[in-house]
């Protein structure tokens, strides 16, 4: 079959008189003599009808356009052995939204005129400040050697304040995509995230990301890799996002390298709620991963934590946005909205089972994270009480990590002590109350919780000055310690540890990574670190530096 190009101006062939609309039934039933009726591109010998071809500009159709065909059927079900669940890991900025962006692209899983960068970051805040905030879940459908696969993206946070949601993430996963920058080198967060995703078994594929950037240097990134983490970098991923450059290769390695969940459909129904959030007209929506056995439409439903049950008035997946489906099986990723009204009924990290046949033992959830920075949140208007709690509940749905409690003081009335993971944490936490439930806050100074070890063996644990008991009555005080890694470039090693010195640090080791990079291991005071040493951190390294702490006792 010729496939002919042709010109906008189809008139152009017919005669003058024709209209419009005989227009496609001329071009239709247009046949070719062995003599064309004048010389033309757009005629050639041939005995068949005159077929007509939208080309691409590549002149061959483009793999987007088998890929986005393939996404149209991403709802339809694939065996347990060809389905994916992977998560992306990263440091802040190493380009996670991008490459997500570019898969669920190549997927068609989002077609071309919906597209617009950071996908997945669907708040305004994550949009304004250009970071992730929230986990999101996408379902795509890509086709491997005439093989249809259903693979589940997870994108995660890269700051280190939001690493409860990247552990969540990666307990709903099997393979995880590392990505590091090939300009940037492994930084604080990329470790933590590897052994976080080592914690969880998961299967690792590199990728190095920015290689169309002119200052990347993806052999000197490597042999980083190699020395700092470990991992093999033999069969690492060159990619850039931006460009759309080795973004297929991925696609396949997630195929080739992470394994399919295990085969449960037959057991009794065991679902891990990885997310949730409100919604004002349906009730709790939850996040699951189908463990073991399947959960169909109108099944009723008994949350193991809770206790409490409910009908399943409508399961689906989200690919990205919510699509209904009848039912899900064992591997599968979905929401499910079952007319929740109470809070506190679907909690993150709950085990959704049946009814009338419940598993025997309960998923082991999530362990709790511990809040490390505290601070009082009062309504400026106190009639706007009751309002900041129920916000707060609905908040903590979405964000299982922010814990509160109810305190009152003499200056301020009635308001919540709020523990956060950390200062932008806080910030975060405090911007979306003020936007989302049009709430004004007053918020105090970060503190943090002292132990008071009391002459009479009591152990009071203070957040707040006014509850420290008499100084005849204590015996001692307990502060809480961390211990702070610093990733830095070897030029601005004498500045930090000036910096961490101040803060009351004590010195624990210092080692090369490669050449010019060095880790410096501090422990010091909580209360130290929750002004503004971060903010020192990267000013006095002019931003090179990246930072990890976690809790001593």
């Amino acid at each position: 079959m010729a496939t002919i190009l042709l010109s906008l101006n189809t008139h152009a062939l017919l005669p003058l008189h024709t209209s419009t609309r005989t227009t496609k039934t001329t071009l239709k039933s247009l046949r070719f003599s062995h003599n064309p009726p004048f010389s033309s591109p757009f005629y050639c010998k041939h005995d068949t009808r005159l077929h007509l071809r939208c080309q691409t500009t590549t002149g061959t159709p483009s793999i987007a356009d088998f890929a986005s065909s393939a996404g149209q059927d991403r709802l339809r079900k694939v065996p347990i052995k060809n389905i994916r669940n992977f998560s992306i890991i990263a440091h802040i900025d190493h380009g996670k939204s991008t490459l997500a962006d570019k898969l669920l692209q190549m997927t068609g899983t989002v077609q071309k005129r919906d597209m617009k960068e950071q996908f997945l970051d669907n708040m305004d805040l994550e949009r304004e400040r250009g970071i992730t905030i929230k986990l999101q879940a996408a379902r795509m459908r890509y086709v491997y050697e005439n093989e249809g696969y259903c693979l589940n993206l997870i994108d995660t946070p890269g700051h280190v304040d939001f690493s409860y949601e990247v552990s969540r993430s990666l307990a709903a996963c099997e393979g995880a995509l590392l990505v590091v920058d090939a300009s940037q080198g492994v930084e604080a967060q990329t470790l933590a995230n590897v052994y976080l995703a080592l914690e969880n078994n998961l299967e690792i594929i590199l990728v190095l990301n920015k290689i169309d950037l002119p200052g990347a240097e993806p052999d000197r990134v490597c042999m980083e890799i190699e020395e700092v983490i470990g991992l093999d970098c033999s069969n690492a991923i060159h990619c850039s996002a931006k460009e759309g450059i080795g973004i297929t290769e991925i696609l396949d390695a997630i195929v080739e390298r992470v394994p399919p969940p295990h085969d449960t459909a037959a057991m009794p129904l065991r679902a891990l709620i990885f997310d949730s959030y409100y919604d004002p007209y349906r009730g709790v929506i939850v996040y699951f991963r189908v463990i073991d056995g399947t959960i169909k439409k109108g099944d009723r439903i008994y949350f193991m934590a809770s206790g409490k049950d409910y009908y399943a008035d409508e399961i689906g997946v989200l690919s990205p946005n919510q699509m209904q489906v009848e039912e899900l099986y064992a591997g599968e990723v979905g929401y499910i909205s079952a007319s929740i009204r109470s809070v506190a009924d679907a909690r993150v990290g709950d085990t959704i089972t049946h009814y009338s046949r419940k598993a025997e033992q309960s998923l082991p959830g999530y362990e709790e994270a511990t809040p490390m920075v505290f601070c009082g949140l009062f309504p400026v208007d106190a009639d706007q009480f009751s309002e900041l709690r129920d916000a707060l509940e609905k908040l903590q749905l979405n964000d299982a990590a922010l814990k509160f409690e109810p305190e009152s003081s003499s200056a301020m009335g009635f308001g919540f002590r709020c523990g956060f993971l950390g200062l932008l944490h806080m910030e975060i936490v405090q911007e979306r109350l003020e936007r989302e439930y049009n709430l004004s806050l007053i918020t105090t100074a970060p503190s943090v919780v002292y132990r008071v070890n009391c002459v009479d063996d009591d152990i009071v644990e203070c957040s707040n000055p006014s509850l420290l008991p008499e100084p005849g009555k204590r015996r001692s005080i307990e502060e809480p310690f961390v211990k702070i890694e610093m990733l830095t470039p070897k030029d601005y090693i004498g500045t930090l540890m000036e910096l961490a010195q101040e803060r009351r640090g004590e010195f624990k080791e210092m080692k090369y990574i490669t050449e010019i990079r060095a880790s410096i291991t501090y422990e010091l005071p909580l209360a130290e670190m929750v002004g503004d040493f971060f903010d020192q951190l990267k000013s006095r390294s002019k931003g090179y530096a990246s930072m990890e702490y976690t809790f001593v006792g």
